[in-house]
């Protein structure tokens, strides 16, 4: 069988071309597809070993296995290779120090561990899903109340009250008015875009908003402070901006301002009680370290990700303008928050957790 037998599909050939333009795959497949490639352009044997690198053999070889078997004929077998030959006592060993760091580190690496044993241990860290130099973040609620609030809170999400708002309200804090020292280069064809390091710090604002849970409609205000003065004050904007004949439902995280004396002295002067009741406002408090329940901080996540991340802000009324203009976009298209995570399966989550954090202690 020559190499010049070989006809290609044009299936065939566009994978065959994707994997010599891949930056990702093993370089031996890249080498593979171009000796296909190129005895199906009428190439030689003793051409394309030229051109390849390859003994004539390993021509031949694979252009009889892709004959054979197509493109399947191209990967090795799995199980193929030198063998890892470690005896049971050294990998109980590897897989034992691996969790135990030595004192003056943090973690082993492949060559410090490597330095120890006489062996290098990747293969065995592979086999064994073990990754030292990964970690994961986690925050789990120390609220003794934890449940209660969860179901209240969530109790909203699933099953909003009769003739009431939903409202989820929050600030975000510390909002930075940051400038480049230097002008970068934008995104082009083959680059990505860069900026300077360091920055000129002009100031902060914060950004008070309330996310109406059905209908995705925001209200908002821009402070320079994010004292119990301004809660009271954003809290005077809802009451005037909402329809007076509507519950309002707040759901609102611990932060010390929302549970001010003058706020609630506020809310019982305008007969607005702050506990649960059938009054104009409900407060819902989420359990502590465990903001994520609000639906606002999705909102937040999208004004930084989309306005405020990378953006280059002369001053602090320019940053002020860049959030107003977002704040317009999003009340042009409003949209409604969803809840679909299964909360069973959160509250079983956060039981895992704890049992584990209680395992190790």
């Amino acid at each position: 069988m020559s190499a010049q037998d070989i006809l290609l599909s044009p299936e065939e050939h566009a994978e065959l071309s994707r994997r010599t333009r891949s930056a990702t795959i093993r370089q031996r497949d890249v080498r593979r597809a171009r000796v296909i490639l190129l005895a199906a352009q009428g190439c030689s044997r003793v051409e394309i070993a030229r051109l390849v690198g390859f003994s004539l053999a390993r021509v031949t070889l694979w252009c009889q296995r892709f004959q054979e078997r197509g493109l399947d004929g191209l990967i090795d077998k799995p199980g193929r290779g030198r063998k890892v030959i470690l005896a049971a006592r050294s990998l109980g060993r590897v897989l034992e120090q691996v969790v135990q760091p030595r004192i003056d580190q943090s973690r082993w690496s492949c060559r410090s561990m490597a330095q120890v044993n006489g062996y290098f241990s990747s293969r065995i860290w592979a086999a064994n899903d073990i990754k030292p130099h990964l970690a994961r973040t986690f925050k789990l609620s120390n609220d003794p109340n934890f449940e209660e609030k969860f179901w209240d809170v969530i109790g909203l999400y699933l099953d909003t009250p009769d003739k009431a708002l939903v409202l989820c309200c929050d600030e975000k804090s510390q909002v930075q008015a940051l400038e480049r020292t230097q002008l970068g280069l934008p995104l082009g064809i083959g680059h990505i875009r860069t900026q300077s390091h360091d920055y000129i710090r002009h100031g902060t604002v914060t950004l008070f908003t309330a996310l109406d849970y059905l209908e995705g409609r925001l209200i908002s205000s821009i402070e320079r402070q994010h004292r119990h003065q301004e809660w009271l004050d954003f809290l005077k904007k809802i009451n005037r901006e909402t329809p007076k004949h509507l519950q309002l439902h707040l759901i609102v995280d611990n932060y010390a301002t929302h549970k001010h004396p003058k706020v609630k002295g506020w809310l019982e002067k305008h007969k607005v009680p702050y506990a649960l009741s059938h009054d104009r406002f409900t407060f819902h408090l989420t359990p502590t370290s465990c903001s994520c329940l609000n639906a606002v901080e999705g909102f937040f996540a999208s004004l930084s990700n989309r306005r405020l991340n990378r953006g280059v802000f002369h001053s602090v009324v320019d940053l002020q303008a860049a959030i107003k203009r977002f704040l317009v976009e999003q009340k042009k298209k409003p949209k409604p928050f969803t809840w679909t995570a299964d909360p069973d399966n959160i509250i079983a989550a956060v039981k895992r957790g704890d049992e584990a954090l209680e395992s190790i202690q």
